[in-house]
């Protein structure tokens, strides 16, 4: 009988370290997505901003070539 009582006690062990196990990777596949989540939303917000850059660039670049050619036309004012 003491036999069974450990054996008994062994089972109850195993089957606890199992649940614990399945609730580990659980938890652990959960943390994983949200990780991939975060990463796919931190690619996305990255494409966004570098394509707002490149349009703050390119105005910048036409605003710089209006304002040259504004004032060429001032210093042609002035000259004459």
């Amino acid at each position: 009988m003491a036999a069974t009582a450990i054996a008994t006690d062994t089972l109850d062990l195993l089957e606890e370290r199992i649940q614990r196990t399945v609730a580990l990777v659980s938890t652990l596949r959960e943390e994983r997505d949200m990780a991939r989540l975060e990463t796919a939303d931190a690619l996305e917000n990255t494409t966004r901003l570098t394509a707002e850059l490149e349009a703050l660039r390119a105005d910048k670049t036409e605003v710089r070539a209006r304002l040259e050619k504004l004032l060429g036309h001032i210093d042609q004012i002035s000259a004459t």
